[in-house]
């Protein structure tokens, strides 16, 4: 079992509304959130799945340069079927592109995440889903663009909200999905010097 490193701050490099939700579901509210603004582009013929990684490792050294001698947490979500990324849909024409061609069908949600710790170290780890669509007429589509809950996120839908009535399978953790795997998380901070324990617990007996 690692040391507890005491005294220590959490950054979170993320604006993700979901993550911080998601971090507060095991006792954890960042010090400090300080989002990296940096391009987010696949190389060529990047898979997937690394790219997920990439980006989440250097928004971590991004933003670690800023808060030296704390703990930095990054992520990075990227929804693909096969080997083609689902972005952010820019428009309902995009949207409703997507919701098409998920339709039916399984696709991957990929997650990078990265923890800097105050002595510089970095860790990179990547979790992947599966996630089955049922198949989708045009009164689902329709109902769903309207919601406007595929606004800013990637793929076009959210699981946590209206999207999980699209979703007829997931293998995998669901919290990937929304947009950061807990379970790998949290046993990636306390592996490395960061008790979720002890502030999970603290959380619990506040008033």
């Amino acid at each position: 079992m690692t040391t507890p490193i005491l005294n220590t701050e959490l950054v979170l490099a993320s604006a993700s509304p979901r993550r911080r939700e998601l971090l507060s579901q095991i006792g954890i509210t960042p010090d400090t959130i300080d989002p990296a603004d940096i391009p987010e582009i696949p190389n060529a013929d990047e898979r997937p799945h690394h790219f997920a990684l990439r980006l989440a490792s250097e928004k971590a050294a991004h933003v670690a340069s800023r808060h030296p001698g704390k703990f930095i947490l990054a992520a990075d979500t990227v929804v693909a079927v096969g080997r083609r990324i689902l972005g952010k849909a820019e428009d309902e024409r995009e949207a409703v592109k997507y919701l098409k061609l998920l339709s039916g069908r399984k696709h991957q949600v990929h997650t990078g995440f990265s923890l800097i710790r105050p002595d510089g170290k970095q860790i990179a780890k990547r979790v992947t889903s599966d996630v089955t669509f049922k198949p989708l007429d045009g009164h689902d589509i329709r109902q769903y663009i309207n919601s406007g809950e595929w606004e800013g996120k990637a793929g076009a839908y959210a699981i946590q909200g209206l999207g999980s009535m699209m979703v007829r399978k997931l293998q995998g953790s669901y919290s990937n999905v929304v947009g950061l795997p807990l379970f790998e998380v949290a046993a990636t901070l306390n592996g490395n010097g960061f008790d979720v324990w002890k502030l999970a617990l603290e959380d619990k007996q506040s008033p």
